[in-house]
């Protein structure tokens, strides 16, 4: 069957690993450094881990009733334009467009560079000595080549864009197995590290800092509601569509809270503070030097999953944009024979190669952990309206909690991320105001 020119040809179980691959990147691997950094405590870590878990999977149930009765391509854009208004969903692809997708494939392809370089100091320095480029720009230029790398493989079709995810995210969830199986059973830890005691300071201060660590966790669960992406591709959208978002994040929470424990078991707090490649610091610290360099090259190549989920996932906003008349035209068209939106995917990759040149990785962290958030509280909030009118045909057991839940913690992270870092929240902000004149400007040409 075919919908509005793509075919529902996936299944429960790539859809599921979509989900999976799209939330299992940069994130896990790179975060609870920093965090570790501002917290200081790493029982707070592992509950805050814990409730940016309770926070996603509310935010998964609530789309999967949203994206059974609504099984389109486009995700926020699509929900918001058919429940409130074609500007809202216009806004939300637009800070899809600006940062929602290019900006975490621009950390995929750092956190890959960055763990590689880890791996293979050497060849770095090599690199450096023997041309005109430095160690920043080693970096980058390796990330670069990963994500053209993939922009060719998405390109070339859906079906087999999906193989090569579906092996890349079943070697991802292995390594993370293997990763906390090997730490907790066979790793030279210390249970004394959970036991340091937290100096986070007392009063607003501090549920500034908590604030600010819980978008950073956002980020890194970021891709609950992935598969609403896609969900004109998806055979038994009903069904398959909430399957795969419950599934999905439910084996993720369950992975990152193993994961950090590894961390904590394996790193003394003061010496993981600040750290971006937590993962090979603990694999030294439990096995030594040469697991080290063996698992920052793993985890280089894992985060090639989230990367890759990312390109096939943000050209389907900017498709559903184009379709509507609030894009440029050229960007609803379907490649004839491979059956994707080839402009989108090559437009998308261009607005991450230039995140990865000019950009920091903490800087594009920050940025778009605050874009992330506006939106699915005003999607969230759409339960209410399309249940008041009677629009709604398939339900999701539980309504109103995990909405309630959902847009509470939401609403309480952002004014609390905007208080701890008003600059780049305002950059954000400014980012969403932007797309007002733009809306404007498309409806006026449409």
């Amino acid at each position: 069957m075919s919908h509005n020119g793509l075919k529902r040809t996936l299944g429960l179980f790539p859809a599921t690993n979509i989900v999976i691959a799209n939330i299992i990147g940069a994130g896990i691997f790179t975060t609870s450094g920093l965090l570790m950094a501002d917290l200081c405590s790493p029982a707070l870590l592992i509950i805050l881990w814990a409730v940016g878990g309770i926070i996603a999977i509310c935010g998964a149930l609530s789309y999967g009733e949203l994206g059974a009765n609504l099984p389109e391509a486009g995700g926020e854009y699509m929900f918001l334009s058919r429940i409130y208004h074609p500007s809202l969903g216009f806004l939300s692809g637009w800070v899809s467009f600006i940062v929602g997708f290019s900006a975490p494939i621009a950390a995929s392809a750092l956190g890959f560079s960055e763990y590689f370089i880890r791996a293979f100091p050497e060849m770095s320095v090599w690199i450096s000595e023997n041309t005109f480029m430095g160690m920043s720009d080693i970096t980058k230029l390796f990330a670069v080549i990963i994500v053209l790398i993939f922009t060719l493989i998405h390109s070339r079709g859906i079906k087999f864009g999906s193989k090569v995810q579906n092996i890349l995210t079943l070697l991802k969830v292995l390594l993370l197995v293997g990763l906390i199986i090997a730490g907790l059973a066979f790793g030279k830890g210390n249970y004394e590290n959970f036991k340091a005691v937290t100096t986070l300071g007392g009063g607003i201060s501090s549920w500034k800092t908590i604030g600010l660590s819980l978008m950073w966790i956002m980020f890194a669960y970021s891709g609950w509601n992935a598969s609403t992406y896609i969900g004109s591709e998806i055979e038994k959208p009903k069904i398959n569509l909430p399957g795969s978002l419950l599934i999905g994040t439910g084996i993720v929470i369950i992975l990152y809270l193993l994961l950090n424990t590894v961390f904590v078991y394996a790193v003394p707090p003061e010496e993981m503070k600040g750290v971006i490649s937590i993962g090979g610091l603990a694999m030294g610290k439990l096995f030594g030097p040469g697991a080290e360099t063996l698992f920052s090259l793993l985890i280089s190549f894992a985060l090639f999953s989230s990367l890759s989920a990312y390109i096939i996932i943000g050209p389907r906003v900017y498709f559903s944009m184009a379709r509507d008349g609030l894009f440029f035209k050229s960007l609803s068209q379907i490649h004839p024979k491979h059956n994707v939106p080839t402009y989108t995917i090559y437009l998308q990759s261009l607005i991450a190669i230039i995140f990865i040149l000019t950009g920091t990785f903490d800087q594009i962290l920050t940025y778009m952990g605050f874009s992330l958030g506006i939106f699915p509280l005003l999607t969230i909030a759409g339960s209410f309206k399309i249940r008041s009118n009677k629009t709604i045909h398939t339900r999701i057991p539980g309504f109103p909690v995990p909405q309630l839940i959902y847009m509470s913690a939401g609403i309480t992270i952002l004014v609390l991320s905007f208080m701890e870092r008003p600059v780049e929240s305002s950059i954000a902000l400014l980012t969403v105001a932007a797309g007002i004149p733009a809306y404007l400007l498309f409806r006026k040409y449409r």
